[in-house]
């Protein structure tokens, strides 16, 4: 499943947003679109839920729609920001690490 790392934050509105990495302090804009990509991946949706979402959002066809959410997907994970690994558990005693 993709999701963002513990380290970012999103800012996301349906005219754009920015993910913040606060490992590094920088700033990642996106357009509306990849903003929308990104929401629809973050509400639990898979990459296909999201794409026929998006498609139906942006009146495109399917194969289309797939495809740009994977490429949100795919540079954000590669710029480090999301991930396909499961949720880590952390134990309680490691807060204070």
């Amino acid at each position: 499943m993709w999701r963002l790392r513990e380290s970012t934050h999103p800012v996301l509105t349906d005219e754009g947003g920015a993910l913040l990495d606060e490992r590094t302090g920088r700033w990642t804009q996106l357009t509306p679109t990849a903003s929308a990509a990104v929401m629809l991946l973050l509400a639990g949706a898979t990459e296909e839920e999201a794409a026929g979402q998006y498609a139906t959002r942006y009146g495109i066809g399917f194969e289309q729609a797939a495809a740009d959410v994977r490429a949100v997907a795919a540079a954000l994970t590669a710029q480090g920001l999301a991930t396909t690994d499961p949720v880590s558990r952390r134990s309680w005693w490691g807060w204070w690490r």
